[in-house]
């Protein structure tokens, strides 16, 4: 495991690389006061996913998470501040707002034009060179990378869906980043068991990391994952893993990353 000063990464043998870009939780310590107690208590983190995904290494797969939370910058934006849903509601590259469209700066806090650029040559750059580079080196080793974005929401969000998101939310950027069959077979998967619901490029269709590194045509694939938190974890404000409700989706999960890979070894 490497603990960079910004990310945490552990570089295993097989082609597939499980990046959790908003597993991060922490906020620079000398900012705290610009930041609302809102943004303190970082409500909209994707949690627990490294405890979530804890079984990487019997698959041979690299992970690769953040240290620090969305709310200093969003890894899974692009950097132009381009949004990846147009027309619709959505948070900025350095959010200023939370999920519940609560402010996240105190009055006059707000970060400028020059300290956002400074955040990118700190924060987004590294850790998305270490991604770049995982990826160029196991395309190396394999032939070709299959990279799987880890994300999770609250259940029911209505800033972004209506109602309760489905479970399991499977984006590949409508089918360019993965072929399609393989993703409607990572449906069926879920699906065979009532317990659990799924849609592939539904509201949710893979974001900046998917769209931006998801090439098949350089052999490189890529899959996003938008769980439902309520799969997992304790929907109660307290955001606390639940060990008995995530027992049976941890095997799922395995067993549907043991698939991804093993379709995509296929196509290669």
């Amino acid at each position: 495991m490497k603990q960079h000063p910004t990310y945490a990464l552990d570089l295993r043998d097989s082609p597939l690389l499980i990046s959790m870009p908003h597993a991060g939780t922490e906020l620079p310590a000398d900012w705290t006061q610009r930041y609302t107690e809102v943004a303190l208590a970082v409500p909209d983190t994707d949690w627990h996913l490294p405890q979530l995904y804890d079984f990487a290494d019997t698959l041979g797969a690299s992970t690769l998470w953040p240290r620090y939370s969305r709310y200093v910058i969003d890894l899974n934006r692009d950097p132009s501040g381009r949004s990846l849903y147009p027309g619709a509601s959505t948070t900025e590259l350095c959010p200023l707002s939370s999920f519940a469209q609560a402010p996240l700066y105190r009055p006059g806090q707000a970060p400028s034009d020059s300290e956002i650029a400074d955040r990118i040559k700190d924060y987004f750059d590294p850790y998305h060179d270490a991604l770049q580079a995982m990826l160029a080196a196991l395309r190396d080793r394999h032939g070709y990378a299959i990279l799987f974005e880890a994300h999770s929401i609250a259940s029911r969000v209505p800033r972004f869906f209506e109602g309760r998101l489905p479970d399991f939310n499977f984006g590949s950027n409508a089918d360019s980043t993965l072929p399609r069959d393989i993703t409607a077979g990572l449906c069926r998967r879920v699906q065979a068991d009532a317990r659990w619901s799924a849609v592939a490029n539904g509201r949710f269709k893979g974001g900046y990391i998917t769209r931006h590194y998801g090439q098949p045509v350089e052999r490189v694939y890529a899959l996003q994952l938008e769980l439902s938190q309520a799969v997992y974890m304790i929907e109660d404000g307290r955001y606390g893993y639940d060990e008995a409700v995530a027992a049976p989706v941890k095997p799922l999960l395995r067993e549907l990353l043991q698939h991804l890979q093993d379709d995509v070894t296929r196509l290669s």
